[in-house]
């Protein structure tokens, strides 16, 4: 079995970001880790997280307790995890210029109730 440790690479469970992976990098105590993803890499944010809500992973990264968010998209880079860890919330949108190829279809205005009893 796989501890929590600095630099652990893990899978959320719980949360707005459940899915996403994130790295350790601070263990608080026997029930609190902070992680981060980074945010630009895996769309995760930099917080306080119980160790149950996470599932570790058998990937361990090389950094420092309290690393930067850029020391961790390095080491997650030179591991050759980003296609793993990357998710699609963290990528970027397209550009402002650009417009997708469906554009939306306008919904029918329904009639209200006073309406209704208007026309009668």
């Amino acid at each position: 079995m796989v501890a929590i440790e600095i630099g652990r690479v893990c899978k959320k469970l719980m949360g707005r970001e459940a899915g996403r992976y994130c790295v350790v990098i601070d263990v608080i105590d026997e029930g609190y880790t902070m992680v981060t993803g980074p945010r630009n890499v895996t769309g995760v944010k930099r917080r306080k997280c119980n160790i149950l809500h996470l599932e570790p992973t058998d990937d361990l990264l090389d950094v420092k307790k309290e690393a930067s968010d850029e020391d961790v998209s390095k080491a997650i880079a030179k591991a050759g995890l980003t296609g793993k860890v990357t998710s699609k919330a963290a990528k970027p949108e397209a550009a402002e210029g650009e417009k997708s190829a469906k554009p939306k279809a306008e919904k029918p205005k329904r009639a209200t109730r006073t309406k209704k009893k208007a026309e009668q």
